[in-house]
């Protein structure tokens, strides 16, 4: 029977099992997938003191093979909203990122404090969320899976392939695109079937490569130089029958077919094949059990969306959930979570397979459009719109109708609070919810709610610009969620801002005993 062993180094918390140890009765939440989805909600739970831990059936933070490629610029601005951007800006490499169809779009002249990309290997963006998700505290059982669970009224027991068990409130499934946690749930998993795969491969070659992309009947397909010196493959393969495990026969038939040679390849690092399929689940929550990352939608990997998408749920989630395991929020708050993420997720898809029909053949009509597609790109107006889209920048949420604000992602700001030059997302570092008054110091107050958020006096002068907007009028005062986007924006008068507070942070007190709702179970018993 595997050891559950806990990673933490850092304020391990006394029920964390060790080696020999017995396994923690519970957890208030239980994470199923350490990848990089994962560990960002465990990082936000834990910024919100909840009883959060991971479950992932590595045994080690090894991760074989090359997945996504890096990171885009609002996964960076989300990054710095908690302070911990700098850890990857340090070892990854700022290119402009974004393309749609091999279309590179530059975006460095969109409003933001991070108008570019991150080129940084699927491995070290773990490694960095591990050191983080481990300073805070967060236990990680390795080698260790999710067989199974049983959801009842007051929480899930959770099976394991130890033979253990244990009891959460919540359980969310990060394990990727063949979810256990998905299909032990029933949730459905619409979408299409695939029309190609891709090998991808990290591998030496006795013979110099055709370096560079190429397209033909095939589809298409790349060559290039890895850090390590090796050579990175993509290659379209002829047929849709091959589903099992890659093999370096496998790669060596797919680049003869399209090279002519397979340029001696051999010692392959690793060797993995995916698919244009594009799915997504009906519903990101069931019950006491959510959908976040890959088990909650899958894709082609063209555009390098699918890392982003997921760690923007993680970040939509967490606060959400966080509120509602301590009772400050009712249950429904997490409905939200699927109202906003899931159409974000279908546009994913969407542009995802727009592009892979562009790039799939080679044929004189396809590349055509591809042309057309690319000159239209060249224009400011359609860059500054698909790029916005492609980097995350424009993501807005339906909080109704208002300020052009509302549900967008708020600017990194220079303000001056008290004297003092501040960057606005230092105010978000701790992942709660701030409201910002930019009028009469004092203006504003908020008792009820003051445990939940922070109520800051602050002032700027300057422009204020969202992606593809423009410039908007200046606010008088705005509140912000704990994920970075703002769901109320008045004035002194605070017209729906009560209504506001109590939608996104919970009832009083006194709202609670006037609607009857009941008081939040205690911690889970160890």
């Amino acid at each position: 029977m595997p050891v559950l062993l806990p990673t933490s180094r850092s304020h391990r918390r006394p029920h964390a099992a060790g080696a020999g140890k017995q396994m923690p009765r519970g957890h208030a939440v239980v994470i199923a997938g350490g990848g990089p989805t994962g560990l960002m909600l465990a990082a936000e739970l834990a910024l919100a003191k909840i009883d959060v831990a991971i479950l992932e059936r590595r045994a080690s933070r090894d991760l074989v093979g090359t997945r996504a490629g890096g990171l885009h610029a609002r996964s960076i601005e989300i990054l710095d909203q908690r302070g911990v951007a700098d850890r990857f800006l340090r070892e990854g490499q700022i290119v402009q990122l974004a393309g749609f169809a091999w279309t590179r779009l530059d975006i460095s002249d969109l409003p933001t404090r991070h108008a570019y990309g991150l080129a940084l290997r699927q491995s070290h963006i773990e490694r960095i969320l591990a050191d983080w998700v481990e300073e805070l505290g967060v236990p990680i059982y390795r080698n260790v899976e999710l067989t199974g669970f049983a959801e009842g009224d007051t929480g899930i027991d959770v099976t394991l392939s130890s033979g253990a068990s244990l009891r959460t409130d919540y359980l969310v499934g990060c394990d990727g695109g063949r979810s256990l946690v998905r299909k032990a749930a029933g949730i459905d998993f619409p979408g299409t079937s695939p029309t190609l795969s891709n090998l991808m491969a990290e591998v030496e070659m006795r013979e110099a490569p055709a370096w560079g992309l190429r397209h033909d009947a095939l589809g298409f397909h790349g060559l290039s130089k890895t850090e390590s010196g090796r050579v990175l493959v993509v290659v379209t393969e002829a047929t849709l029958a091959r589903t099992s495990e890659p093999s370096l026969r496998d790669l060596s038939d797919a680049l003869v077919a399209v090279y002519g040679t397979d340029f001696g390849v051999k010692n392959p690092a690793w060797i993995s094949r995916f698919t244009d399929a594009a799915r997504q689940a009906a519903t990101y929550r069931k019950g006491r059990v959510l959908l976040a990352g890959d088990a909650a939608h899958i894709h082609h990997s063209v555009g390098g969306q699918g890392l982003n998408l997921g760690v923007q749920d993680a970040v939509n989630l967490g606060w959400k959930l966080a509120q509602v395991v301590k009772g400050s929020s009712p249950d429904s708050l997490l409905d939200s979570y699927h109202a906003e993420r899931h159409p974000v997720g279908a546009r994913v898809l969407k542009n995802t397979m727009a592009q892979i029909a562009l790039l799939r053949r080679g044929d004189d009509g396809l590349k055509a459009a591809r042309e057309v597609i690319s000159d239209l790109l060249a224009m400011d107006a359609p860059r500054l719109r698909v790029g916005a889209m492609m980097s995350g920048l424009d993501i807005a949420y339906d909080l109704g109708e208002g300020h052009a604000l509302l549900g967008r992602r708020m600017p990194d700001l220079d303000l001056t609070v008290e004297g003092q030059a501040l960057r606005l997302f230092t105010l978000l570092h701790g992942a709660r919810g701030v409201l910002l008054n930019f009028g009469q110091h004092g203006g504003i107050a908020i008792k009820p709610w003051a445990e939940r958020i922070d109520v800051v006096d602050v002032a700027y002068g300057g422009p204020w610009e969202l992606p593809v907007i423009g410039q908007v009028t200046a606010p008088g005062a705005v509140l912000v969620r704990p994920d970075g986007h703002v769901a109320w924006v008045g004035d002194e008068s605070q017209h729906g801002l009560e209504d506001a507070l109590t939608r996104w942070f919970g009832p009083t007190s006194l709202h609670k005993k006037a609607r009857g709702i009941p008081r939040a179970r205690s911690k889970l018993v160890r």
